[in-house]
């Protein structure tokens, strides 16, 4: 059974705002969305901020990479300009910053651990441990099986997913050996007897990033529990 939302704001505003921004989550419940999914690494002092690249240049006006930087440096530096003029100063978020803001708002929160490659562990843990004082049952997911042991070590008792783009023939035995809840995959990728076999398991199924109507419907038909969109423009939070 999948006790969580159905329909989670990617990066917290979709196409519609600078991802993994307070701005952005803004953005998601202004469009009724109370269910997020962003992405969390460290900064070089050990410290959570919402990031989803490695290195700097592409969200972020700036060079180098996140683990080159203080916590505090990161939250100086321009994340809304790539976007859009009027989001010009947006800041790189804390993790305990965005966690606060959805909490404030009720708005659950799909965490996940996007650790620099190196610090697979260290991001698990510390994720982990922040997430794990949160209220409201927070949900880790990774693609990094390191990352999701060292989580399981800091915070048994926070609920994980694994995250393929692929599902592979082993699905099954790495989500037992990592005790996760759930398996969270790109939904192009994703057939009919897989999506049961997971169902049939006894774990939740989450599919990213679908972006229409049509194929939101026919993964909710195929047994699907949550998405991920980007176009909660289109997508609306009630649609399955």
């Amino acid at each position: 059974m999948w006790p969580y939302p159905t329909m989670l704001a990617h990066r917290g505003g979709g196409t519609l705002a600078p991802e993994n921004t307070i701005a952005a989550l803004a953005c998601g419940f202004a469009y009724g969305f109370r269910a997020v999914e962003f992405d969390v690494m460290l900064a070089r002092d050990g410290v959570p901020v919402l990031m989803h690249d490695p290195y700097l240049g592409r969200t972020v006006a700036a060079a180098g990479h996140v683990f080159d930087y203080a916590a505090a440096e990161l939250q100086q530096m321009d994340a809304g300009s790539w976007f859009a003029a009027r989001f010009a100063g947006e800041p790189v978020p804390l993790f305990a910053e965005v966690a606060a803001f959805c909490q404030a708002h009720g708005i659950w929160m799909n965490i996940e651990i996007k650790p620099a490659p190196g610090f697979e562990a260290a991001t698990g843990a510390a994720v982990a441990s922040a997430a794990g004082r949160l209220a409201g049952a927070p949900l880790l997911s990774s693609f990094s099986e390191t990352a999701l042991a060292a989580a399981a070590a800091a915070a048994p008792a926070t609920a994980r997913a694994l995250l393929f783009d692929a599902v592979p023939a082993d699905w099954l035995a790495r989500a037992r050996r990592l005790g996760v809840v759930a398996i969270h995959c790109n939904h192009k990728r994703l057939d009919g007897a897989t999506a049961a076999a997971i169902k049939d398991a006894g774990l939740g199924l989450l599919c990213y990033t679908v972006n229409t109507v049509a194929r939101a419907r026919s993964l909710f038909a195929m047994g699907v529990d949550a998405i991920c969109t980007d176009r909660i423009d289109l997508l609306t939070p009630d649609l399955a």
